[in-house]
């Protein structure tokens, strides 16, 4: 997107929990505040008309609700990223999910803290089963349909 002149950014947890929200801890109420946090940086990258993609984890219906709220409607595109347990885990290249098993890690989303699936996200990608490719075809195409991107930009639609 960004090689076709669209304005992007990514927001990632990893990025902000280093900077904007190092102060806080895993307990549900500082996740939640950390993700208050992030959809307020959302909204002004998105007031500066910047796409923003945001990837976190948001294991709590309520709070991805608030952050749409905090949004023009339209302008919020929920994507559920849905893969098994035992995806995620094998994925792990910090091994926290290791740490969590062994109790090393308190509050860990899917293991000793809630995960609550998103009960209608606009996209729900399958990504323990499908390529990355096919996934962000998937991404794209929604975008275009729902007029956020040009057709033709990044290739077009996905293909099945």
């Amino acid at each position: 997107m960004h090689r076709n002149g669209y304005r992007t950014f990514v927001l990632d947890g990893d990025n902000v929990r280093h900077g904007l929200c190092g102060d806080l801890g895993f307990s549900i109420e500082d996740r939640d505040e950390n993700l208050r946090r992030i959809g307020e940086v959302a909204k002004l990258f998105l007031d500066a008309g910047t796409i923003v993609i945001s990837a976190f984890i948001s294991p709590l219906c309520s709070e991805r609700a608030r952050i749409r709220q905090l949004m023009p409607p339209g302008d919020f595109l929920e994507i559920h990223c849905s893969a098994s347990l035992s995806v995620c885990e094998a994925r792990d290249p910090k091994g926290l999910y290791a740490k969590a098993r062994s109790g090393e890690l308190r509050e860990f989303t899917g293991i000793s803290s809630p995960y609550e699936p998103p009960t209608n996200p606009e996209l729900v990608l399958e990504t323990g089963k499908q390529s990355i490719d096919r996934c962000l075809g998937q991404v794209l195409d929604l975008m275009h349909a729902r007029g956020i991107l040009a057709w033709g930009v990044a290739n077009g639609p996905a293909t099945s």
